[in-house]
């Protein structure tokens, strides 16, 4: 880290050796003995593509150093017991009376990946006898950065390991059934109405690249992401502040968007709004369908303009151009703060304050209304970046940010 850099500033610490040992304490303090093994999971960063992969666009995500961590072992008596190392909320309860909205909160996301991949005949031909589980999550909750689908995957690599043969290592074809029990979780048993994005980064991140998903066709391309960290005298870093702000009426707003994006998808007669390339000629096809509201076409300009950025954004990283992102960031953020309404004061500090302090781009990033922003920085400016960002919420009595530096890691496992 750079020298200073942390000084005073509330950094979200990466993955280390000790997250392993701390979750397999709590494991023991909390159920006794042992557990079988110990899996974790990364959060993930979306580069660019916000918002379009329930619309069938392109994203390209990446996974963070930062991870959760699941210390699991099996039962036979087919009952689930959760405990989190960052949450005074255990549940337990029968794995065959998991339901939509039971359990709430975030047993839901453990509960709703172990029924989701049992429906899906991945853990083996034998009836599901339950597990316990203990969590320690390294990735910000609430900070857009996808600490729920952490939470599925890490379980369910472990599920596929004990349950499934060791079909939770990387390369099993099981990891696609995973990423999609890991959506059924979210949307059936948590009733969280989200994408598939973030199971995908999950289980198929590489290190050192970003991952270019076609949701439509479910396509992955992994691309070179070459950043330099904070250590190095030049390069580039990108920088997450997470602006700590608690997320307003996120899950009804979320939901309004993807109502929008199916209207308008219907109403077309296309397989994905994210597959259109015309904002004209969607809008055109709207007024035939006799529809004509204004926001409507925002919503449907900010898909299709979004995935277009995406795919240009694509074609840069395959051409080591990463400097170059910059316009589209500052373009990307544009569109979710005017065409898709998704911005709060936080999120316009933080990429005002970025911006002057020198960010070549920076965007809102994740649900919106909260949450954080992505800052694509000159390695060298990132104290400046980070000073600046502090002292603009600090002026304005919003709450202080915290940051993080994005590094692209590797996918769900076994520690």
């Amino acid at each position: 880290m750079t020298a200073g850099l942390t000084d005073g500033v509330t950094w979200h610490p990466p993955s280390d050796d000790a997250s392993p040992a701390r979750v397999t304490r709590l494991f023991t303090a909390s159920f006794g003995g042992d557990p079988a093994g110990v899996w974790s999971a990364p959060g993930r960063v979306n580069l660019i593509g916000e918002h379009v992969d329930y619309a069938g666009g392109v994203c390209l995500p990446f996974a963070l150093p930062q991870r959760t961590w699941a210390a699991v072992r099996p039962r036979s008596d087919g009952q689930l017991r959760v405990v989190s190392g960052q949450l005074d909320e255990p549940w337990s309860g029968p794995a065959d009376e998991v339901r939509p909205g039971h359990p709430a909160g975030w047993a839901a996301y453990l509960a709703g990946t172990a029924w989701a991949l049992d429906a899906a005949g991945l853990l083996g031909r034998h009836a599901f006898g339950g597990v316990d589980v203990a969590v320690h999550s390294e990735v910000p909750v609430g900070a857009g950065l996808s600490s729920s689908a952490a939470l599925e995957c890490a379980l369910g690599v472990a599920l596929l390991d004990l349950f499934g043969g060791g079909a939770g290592q990387p390369g099993s074809p099981a990891r696609e059934g995973l990423a999609r029990a890991g959506v059924r979780a979210e949307n059936e048993i948590a009733l969280a109405s989200t994408g598939g994005m973030d199971q995908a980064i999950a289980v198929h991140a590489e290190a050192g690249r970003c991952m270019r998903l076609d949701c439509h066709t479910f396509e992955v391309v992994q691309l070179p992401l070459r950043l330099s960290g904070v250590d190095a005298a030049t390069g580039l870093t990108l920088v997450v502040v997470n602006t700590n702000a608690p997320h307003r009426l996120v899950d009804s707003e979320y939901a309004d968007r993807r109502a929008a994006v199916e209207r308008a998808t219907a109403l077309l007669g296309v397989p994905a709004l994210g597959m259109l390339d015309s904002v004209e000629a969607a809008w055109a096809g709207l007024a035939e369908a006799g529809e004509r509201d204004p926001v409507l076409r925002k919503r449907v300009r900010h898909v299709i303009t979004e995935s277009a950025r995406a795919r240009a954004a694509a074609e840069l990283l395959a051409a080591d151009r990463v400097a170059e992102l910059g316009p589209l960031l500052d373009a990307s953020h544009t569109s979710l703060r005017d065409d898709y309404a998704l911005s709060c004061p936080e999120l316009e500090s933080a990429v005002e304050a970025a911006k002057l302090a020198g960010a070549l781009g920076a965007r809102l990033v994740g649900g919106g209304f909260g949450g954080s922003i992505i800052a694509l920085v000159t390695s060298s400016t990132v104290p400046a970046v980070v000073t600046e960002v502090r002292a603009a919420a600090a002026k304005r009595g919003l709450t202080e940010p915290s940051f993080l530096i994005a590094e692209p890691s590797s996918a769900a496992g076994r520690w």
